[in-house]
């Protein structure tokens, strides 16, 4: 379960991060504001002064220490006070923001970038060919179909959905046939969803809305229903009450909701915080995955072909992530990093899948591995320092041959049915815009299927990644992209983006965003720190629990290299991040304030001691431990809990938290309680401001128009706060 943010839309598989899925940036030394200019008009500091917020005696008592937490009112999200909280610093940072001279150009310049055709690769269901598609401003990208004749039409077009365009469509799961199709839509930016069963060639609904689904799919059986998951919905707020057992439900077309069999879950002796549970291709098994934290899970498989048939575990225990990768007659086929932190493919007779039967087909190397069944083939996508590689195999572990990529970048391979003999992947990196490609799966040849028409030259732009070296001597790698011309001579604004947790690895992208940013003379820089995938299990887990702190000290060497190699300085240095990146900004941010100018945290997890208390929150200490693990643990986290480690007299830097009033992932009372202290401890003129989307959660499904004035406003924040009067190219 990843805890992702930025808002950038990755049309080929609906991905979103604004951070799916953040940014860094940090800029001037805090306690060394820009000398104020000669000028008429009045700096956007000097007309502000930032609400009352109100301190409460909330005492709490970890293994015999007492913790002050001051604004733990803060976290009730259905208070009237909260309410008008928001609301006060809201005004606030949108009237800071609007007087900054350049941020309506920086908006227009990203509206133009942003306003280009937007495409996904194409895959089949039934007799449509379908795609998303967006004609360039849009809010939520478009569900469009061909025919076979070549027809084209709108199918589900989610800016119809809600008016301000914030209500999106999650996730579409098809029939094996074609004919129905399960959609879900998330309203607000809420991972909470709704399931609507259509007609695919009438398009009419078949029965009713299926609600309460949450980090699931619907996954057909056949054409007489779907499995799908759900928590039970929480007595108290939706947005924050704690959720901590998933459970597996069947829904029978036709039948209501309430009649769905509970098919796994629900026992208080095994609770799974998260569940999945889907049919194998040919409809004959369903496997589940049941997890008590985002790493490592059991397996089971059930035949469906015996009405009576058990339960077969394949996997007791949480020390694997394994995953059914394809059933084919006899044979089951699997991806694991059991005994291979890098990960290998390894097969078994179905009647026998637990470990001691399973024989390797494609053996662990140096590199991560991350395969997708195409056809007859599998195709090994493999990650070296954080670049893309494709080896294409049969189903005998026999090695057809190297797929060429069309530059060093990320590849996002697409699945393909067995009957299929072509299958698409896309392309991009920081500096070119995500193309689509063909892929013949007999030949091995590629071809470019569609690239975007955009005011934008990749050839204007570079690329080079470097290794640094961490505080423990731990060798990191970091790409840095500029514009062609920007001076490194220390002078340039810089933004250093960072995530470092939950496996997951932050190849490189394109975002319009980011190239806003660079096309005014910024500087961006991507570190590769310990805590996510880039190099397997080891590298994530050497920046969990006891060890999180390497993920703070990489980051902070990344931002040391910057400055020491002349790419920007401490006064034109930001950093950004969103989620677990934004816990990292908080962090960094309030153990070393005086390397950065401007911090830019999005959604972070602030408060270490009481994350777990949250919706699925708990479900992360396999990261983060938690608070009441034991007295060992507690210190460690109160160390560098950003909430719990604002101090007085301090001069922080330039900040502007971002969040969502609906995001029940990451709570917004973390970002609540840390704005809060910031601005009550500040101790300079660098401001500190909280913007709060409104109808908006953690990140995935936010409208176009909404990331393009987030992209302004963090922008035009950042530069001015670096003392540019005017954008510096």
């Amino acid at each position: 379960m990843s805890l992702i943010i930025d808002n950038y839309p990755l049309t080929s598989n609906m991905k979103y991060f604004s951070i799916p899925l953040g940014c860094l940036f940090a800029l001037v030394a805090c306690n060394n504001p820009q000398p104020k200019q000669a000028t008429q008009e009045p700096e956007p500091w000097e007309n502000f002064s930032y609400p009352e917020t109100k301190k409460e005696n909330v005492e709490d008592t970890y293994f015999g220490e007492k913790v002050i937490d001051p604004y733990r009112w803060l976290e009730d999200d259905q208070s009237q006070e909260t309410a008008n909280w928001v609301k006060a610093q809201n005004q606030v940072t949108f009237g800071y923001l609007n007087a900054i001279p350049y941020r309506q150009k920086i908006k227009e310049q990203a509206e133009k970038l942003w306003n280009h055709e937007q495409l996904s690769a194409p895959f089949h269901a039934g007799d449509y060919t379908y795609y998303y598609k967006n004609n360039g401003l849009q809010d939520q990208d478009v569900l469009y179909r061909k025919d076979k004749e070549g027809r084209e039409e709108s199918f589900l077009d989610p800016n119809t959905f809600a008016a301000d365009g914030t209500t999106s469509l999650a996730q579409v799961n098809f029939s094996k046939d074609g004919s129905l199709i399960c959609y879900l839509i998330s309203e607000g930016g809420s991972d909470w969803r709704k399931a609507i069963v259509l007609d695919t060639k009438t398009k009419q609904q078949i029965g009713d809305t299926i609600v309460n689904i949450k980090y699931s799919g619907g996954f057909w059986y056949k054409n007489e229903g779907f499995y799908y998951c759900s928590y039970d919905k929480p007595k108290g707020s939706e947005l924050s009450e704690k959720t901590d057992q998933n459970k597996l439900y069947y829904h029978k077309l036709g039948t209501p909701q309430s009649s769905d069999i509970l098919v796994f879950g629900g026992k208080p002796e095994e609770k799974n915080r998260y569940v999945g549970g889907y049919v194998s291709n040919d409809e004959n098994y369903l496997i589940i995955r049941g997890e008590e934290t985002t790493s490592g899970g059991k397996l089971w498989i059930k035949d469906l072909r015996k009405p009576n048939a058990p339960m077969i575990t394949i996997l007791d225990n949480y020390d694997s992530d394994t995953f059914v990768l394809a059933i084919k007659g006899d044979k089951i086929y699997f991806q694991t990093n059991l005994n291979a932190p890098n990960g290998r493919i390894v097969v078994a007779d179905i009647k026998k899948p637990t470990p001691q039967y399973w024989k390797d087909l494609i053996p662990e190397t140096e590199n991560v591995l991350t395969p997708v069944v195409a056809g007859k083939y599998i195709l090994a996508h493999y990650m070296k320092d954080a670049i893309s590689l494709v080896k294409q195999y049969d189903f005998d572990g026999k090695f057809i041959r190297d797929i060429k990529l069309p530059a060093l970048g990320t590849v996002t391979l697409e699945s393909a049915e067995e009957d299929e003999n072509e299958s698409f992947f896309s392309f991009e990196n920081f500096y070119t815009p995500l193309s689509i490609y063909k892929l013949d799966l007999e030949k091995g040849d590629t071809s470019l299927f569609w690239a975007p028409k955009m005011d934008f030259n990749p050839n204007d732009f570079e690329s080079k990644q470097v290794f640094y070296t961490s505080k423990d001597g731990t060798k990191v790698p970091m790409i840095i992209t500029y514009k062609k011309g920007t001076p490194l001579d220390g002078s340039a604004p810089a933004c250093l983006y960072g995530y470092g947790g939950f496996n997951i690895s932050y190849t490189p992208w394109f975002a319009v965003t980011y190239a806003v940013w660079m096309n005014n003379g910024g500087v961006f820089a991507v570190a590769n720190i310990r805590g996510g995938g880039e190099y397997g299990k080891k590298w994530h887990d050497d920046g969990t629990k006891f060890k999180k702190q390497n993920v703070f000290d990489d980051f902070i060497a990344a931002c040391q290299y910057l400055i020491d190699n002349k790419y920007t300085s401490k006064e034109k240095l930001a950093i950004k991040g969103g989620s677990n990146g934004g816990l990292l900004i908080g962090a960094v941010m309030t153990q070393r304030p005086d390397l950065i100018r401007v911090a830019l945290p999005y959604v972070g997890v602030m408060d270490m001691l009481r994350y777990h208390k949250f919706t699925s929150g708990a479900g992360w200490a396999y990261d983060y431990g938690t608070s009441n693990d034991s007295k060992e643990m507690f210190q460690y986290l109160k160390g560098y809990s950003p909430v719990h480690n604002v101090k007085e007299g301090t001069c922080y830097p330039a900040t502007l938290v971002f969040t969502g009033d609906h995001d029940d992932r990451v709570v917004p009372a973390h970002s609540f309680k840390f704005a809060a202290q910031l601005q009550s401890k500040q101790a300079c003129k660098n401001p500190v401001f909280i913007r709060i989307e409104t109808n908006a959660g953690h990140g995935a499904g936010t409208p176009v128009s909404k990331i393009i004035d987030q992209t302004a406003d963090w922008q035009a924040f950042t530069l001015w706060n670096m003392g540019y009067k005017k954008l510096p190219r």
